[in-house]
């Protein structure tokens, strides 16, 4: 995309595919402690992203008037329904920050340009009411631990927690990171993250696809003195790593199930956990990124265990493409859920639809048509999100409509 966001950072693992190499009945629901979230599927999910990170879709300026980005985010809302879509994915919590009044964390600079200035109303809490009020669900999407997209404290808000307690923060990348492996960050971003769900109520919870960062070749993710503090119990490193996110996911999942019962958590992870080459539970692909390894992310176990309400994997891939196949993807996807009580959600690309620097299947516009096609073949397959907002609403190629046209001709309820 050109941006520093979530997406930016898939990207790059993209790119990475084509540098790599040539060369078990599932639990009851609460298995192994889990929260027990699961439940019989209802409704369809028809969703679309709204990223707030680096203005993506919205606003589409920091310093816009109150109005005027009112204005911006019911006309994405009122999109939502155009295309008789059901859910919003609303991104509250881009950088360490917070698109309503938190008591834990600064306004987004993404509303005024100034990181802590008060942007003079509550789009959190006007985006729960004006999608409730169209029939829409409003899922809150946080990013655990994001502190900013560039290496420079000192632009942070002076009252930033990260400012406050530097030995949190991570540099790695070029960018600021929280650092997963201190319990005191992890308790840290889980209340900053639940006070969202103590004010409002949200339908679900969301997380994409951001734990440890992304790995930047030649640098290192310097934990090494928490790891020496807290990881004696681990076998490795990366075991350690793993079990951080771990701790989080079910953490936030119990203080969702405490403060406000029946909202739900779902995560949109990168779209491989692991290739078959390395483990033959993994997917017949080959990607240069794999969750379990590079984000220390165990998403199958998330799914498997009923840690999690729904995965919403990012299949952002055609039909066909040899390292990682939407067609392949899909169903390995659909077998880990088999038999839980997590429900499956498919993350489409439609960002990519008719970009010129994509596989010329992209300038189909019947190519995400396919996807959800072929998804009507997999029962554990129960609706799909698109990416995002912008490309929703603007449809340059006819991609979306040709979508609503094929798929969603009558509107549906959205899961519950």
């Amino acid at each position: 995309m050109g941006r520093v966001s979530r997406r930016g950072f898939t990207a790059m693992a993209l790119a990475a595919l084509a540098t790599v190499p040539q060369a078990s009945a599932a639990p009851r629901p609460g298995a192994s402690g889990g929260p027990g979230r699961g439940g019989a599927a209802a409704g369809e999910m028809r969703g679309m992203w709204v990223a707030t990170v680096t203005n993506r879709d919205w606003p589409s300026r920091p310093g816009l008037s109150a109005a005027r980005q009112r204005a911006e985010l019911v006309a994405h809302l009122d999109a939502a329904v155009r295309a008789r879509l059901n859910t919003v994915v609303f991104q509250v919590r881009p950088a360490a920050d917070a698109l309503w009044p938190s008591p834990y964390e600064p306004w987004s600079q993404y509303l005024t340009g100034t990181q802590g200035a008060d942007p003079g109303w509550d789009p959190l809490g006007t985006a729960v009411e004006e999608a409730h009020a169209r029939g829409l669900h409003l899922h809150a999407w946080f990013n655990p631990y994001r502190v900013a997209t560039h290496a420079d404290p000192t632009r942070l808000a002076p009252s930033h927690p990260a400012r406050r307690t530097p030995g949190w923060v991570v540099t790695y990348g070029g960018r600021l990171y929280y650092n997963p492996g201190l319990p005191e960050v992890r308790a840290f971003v889980r209340e900053a993250m639940l006070d969202a769900v103590r004010r409002y109520p949200v339908d679900a919870v969301h997380f994409d696809d951001y734990f440890y960062p992304y790995p930047v070749a030649g640098q290192t993710f310097d934990d090494d003195r928490a790891y020496d503090t807290h990881g004696g119990a681990f076998p490795d490193r990366a075991a350690w790593r793993r079990d951080n996110t771990d701790r989080l996911v079910r953490e936030v999942a119990d203080g969702i199930r405490a403060i406000r019962p029946g909202t739900r958590f779902g995560i949109s992870p990168f779209g491989v956990w692991r290739n078959a080459e390395v483990d033959e539970r993994g997917s017949d692909t080959r990607a240069g990124v794999q969750t379990y390894d590079d984000l220390h992310a165990d998403t199958r176990k998330w799914a498997r265990e009923n840690w999690i309400d729904y995965i919403c994997p990012q299949l952002y891939w055609n039909i066909g493409f040899a390292p990682a196949d939407y067609a392949k993807l899909l169903p390995w996807w659909a077998e880990v859920v088999r038999g839980t009580g997590t429900r499956l959600y498919a993350g489409e690309a439609l960002y990519k639809a008719g970009d010129p620097a994509q596989p010329a299947a992209w300038r189909d516009p019947a190519e995400l048509s396919r996807h959800l096609t072929l998804a009507r073949k997999y029962p554990q397959v129960s609706g799909h999100v698109f990416f995002a907002a912008r490309e929703v609403t603007a449809d340059p190629t006819g991609a979306m409509a040709r979508v609503i046209a094929d798929h969603y001709r009558r509107p549906a309820k959205p899961p519950r």
